[in-house]
C-alpha cells in the first residue's frame, strides 16, 4: 500500500498518465485521447489549489493518531489531514478520463479509489478526509466543462440530400488523396486506406506538391473524392468536390480535425464505415475573397498567430517539437507585437482585435466557439473583440471565468453575409480554415450558392 500513494506524490502519476495518453492520442490520431490529457492537467490544477492551497488552509485538522503495521507505514505529513489531496487529485484525474474517453473510465476509476483507498490504509488520513478530497476532485474535472464544454457524441444535423451518395463497400471509383505533411497521415495510413478499400485508387501526396491540381486529375475519373489529413487539406478537397459535384470522404488525419469531428467522424474507420454505408447528407460550404471554408474564417491576431506559427514550425519541428509547441510560442509572440486592426463591417468602422467568421453557429454561445450543432443552417457565426482600454487582458480574465458573454470587448452575432473593408486602406489578410490566403482589399463572406455532399458518421 506504501508504493501506490508514493507513486501519486505531488501528482506525478497523474501527469504521467496525463502524458501517455496524449502521446497515444497523437500516434493513434485520436483526439479524445488529447482531450483527456488536457482536461486531466486542468482538473489537476484546479483539484490541487482547491485542496492542498485553500482548504488545508483553513482547516488545520491533525493527522490521524493509529497505529498501523510497519509493512504500510508512511511517515506522517506535516501539512493538515483535511482533505486529502492525493484523493482530489485521483478524483479529478478519474472524471476527466470519464468525461473524454468513456472507455477508459473503469480502470481510471479503478486506480483513483486504489490511492484515495491507501491514503487511510497508511494512517495518514481520515476516511472523511479522503470523500472531501474525493469531491473536490469530482468537482474540479466537472468544473472544466464550463471553460472547456465537451464535444457532442452525435454528428451535427444537416440536410439529407434527395438522392443517396454512392455506398462503395470495396471504395468502388474512390479517388482517395492522402497529404502525408498533415497531422496524422502518413505512408502508413495509406497502406491502411488501400487494403480496406481494394478498388479505390489512393494517392500519397505532400506539402511540395500542388494539391489542388492532383485532386482535379483524380476527380476526372471518379465518381467519389476523398481526402486524408487536416482541415486544410479537407478545405482544398471541398473545393474541387463542389466544382466537381462529387461527394466528399473525409478522412480525418490532421492536427485538429474540426470539420471531421463534427460530422462524428473520430478516425479513419468511422469514415470507412459511412464509406461502406452510403451515408452521407448536404452541408454549407462558407465564402471568403471567392475562398471556401468549411470551418471558421478570420482576420486579426489570429492570422498574426497563423503567420507566427508557420514561421516557427520549420525551426520547433526540428527540435522535436511540432504545431502545438509553434502555436504557444507564437501566441506569446503575437500578444506582445500585435496592433489592433481598423475595419469597416457592414459599413460600420470598428477598431478590432480580432474578427471571426464561422461556416454555422458555433457552441457555446458567450464562450470559445468548440462545435456545431446544425452544419446546414445557412448563417455566419460572427464574433470579434474590440481593441478598447486593456481588451487583451479582460478578454483573457473573461475567458479563464468563464463570463465571456458578459465581456464588454466581446460581441457575437449571426448573419448571412457580411461585408469587410480596411478602414486605413492597407490590405487585410485573411485566414481560411487555419491557414493564411493573401492580403485583400476588402471581402465578402458568405455561403457558397450550392452545398457539399459529404459523407458522415450515421446518427443512428
Amino acid at each position: 500500500m506504501p508504493t501506490v500513494p508514493r507513486l501519486a506524490d505531488r501528482g506525478v502519476l497523474w501527469i504521467v498518465l496525463a502524458g501517455a495518453l496524449w502521446a497515444t492520442g497523437w500516434a493513434t490520431g485520436d483526439r479524445w485521447a488529447r482531450r483527456a490529457a488536457w482536461r486531466d492537467l486542468g482538473g489537476l490544477a484546479a483539484a490541487s489549489v482547491t485542496a492542498n492551497v485553500v482548504a488545508k488552509g483553513l482547516s488545520g485538522r491533525r493527522r490521524p493518531d493509529v497505529q498501523v503495521p510497519a509493512a504500510r507505514r508512511l511517515p506522517r505529513p506535516s501539512s493538515p489531514s483535511f482533505p486529502s489531496g492525493h484523493a482530489a487529485n485521483a478524483a479529478a484525474f478519474a472524471t476527466g478520463v470519464a468525461i473524454e474517453k468513456p472507455s477508459l473510465a473503469g480502470p481510471a476509476i479503478a486506480l483513483a479509489a486504489a490511492v484515495s483507498a491507501s491514503r487511510v490504509a497508511t494512517g495518514v488520513h481520515y476516511p472523511s478526509d479522503v470523500l472531501a478530497g474525493t469531491a473536490i476532485g469530482a468537482m474540479a474535472g466537472v468544473m472544466t466543462l464550463r471553460w472547456w464544454p465537451r464535444r457532442p457524441l452525435m454528428p451535427a444535423m444537416a440536410i439529407r440530400p434527395r438522392r443517396q451518395a454512392p455506398a462503395a463497400p470495396a471504395g468502388e471509383d474512390l479517388a482517395l488523396l492522402v497529404n502525408t505533411s498533415a497531422g496524422t497521415a502518413s505512408s502508413r495510413l495509406a497502406s491502411w486506406l488501400a487494403a480496406e478499400l481494394p478498388k479505390a485508387t489512393v494517392i500519397e501526396t505532400d506539402a511540395d506538391q500542388d494539391f489542388a491540381a492532383q485532386l482535379r486529375l483524380a476527380a476526372a475519373g471518379a465518381r467519389i473524392l476523398g481526402v486524408a489529413g487536416g482541415d486544410g487539406t479537407v478545405r482544398t478537397g471541398a473545393a474541387i468536390a463542389l466544382e466537381t459535384g462529387l461527394p466528399l470522404l473525409v478522412i480525418p488525419a490532421g492536427t485538429f480535425n474540426h470539420f471531421a469531428a463534427d460530422l462524428g467522424l473520430r478516425s479513419a474507420r468511422d469514415a470507412v464505415a459511412a464509406l461502406r454505408a452510403g451515408e452521407a447528407v448536404l452541408v454549407d460550404v462558407g465564402i471568403a475573397a471567392g475562398r471556401p471554408f468549411v470551418n471558421t474564417s478570420s482576420t486579426g491576431v489570429y492570422v498574426d498567430l497563423v503567420q507566427a506559427r508557420q514561421e516557427l514550425e520549420g525551426l520547433l519541428g526540428r527540435r522535436g517539437l511540432g504545431k502545438h509547441a509553434a502555436e504557444v510560442v507564437g501566441l506569446i509572440k503575437v500578444l506582445r507585437r500585435s496592433r489592433p486592426h481598423e475595419l469597416i463591417l457592414d459599413g460600420r468602422r470598428r477598431r478590432l482585435w480580432l474578427y471571426f467568421a464561422g461556416n454555422c453557429r458555433y457552441e457555446p454561445q458567450g464562450m470559445a466557439p468548440a462545435y456545431r450543432p446544425d452544419l446546414s443552417d445557412g448563417r455566419l457565426d460572427v464574433r470579434i473583440v474590440e481593441a478598447r482600454r486593456l481588451a487583451r487582458s479582460r478578454l483573457v480574465a473573461a475567458v479563464l471565468t468563464g463570463t465571456l458573454s458578459r465581456c464588454r470587448v466581446y460581441y457575437s452575432w449571426l448573419a448571412g453575409s457580411v461585408d469587410v473593408s480596411p478602414a486605413d486602406g492597407q490590405p487585410i489578410w485573411l485566414s481560411v480554415d487555419g491557414e493564411v490566403a493573401t492580403a485583400e482589399s476588402g471581402f465578402t463572406q458568405g455561403k457558397h450558392r450550392q452545398r457539399l455532399i459529404v459523407y458522415r458518421a450515421a446518427t443512428g
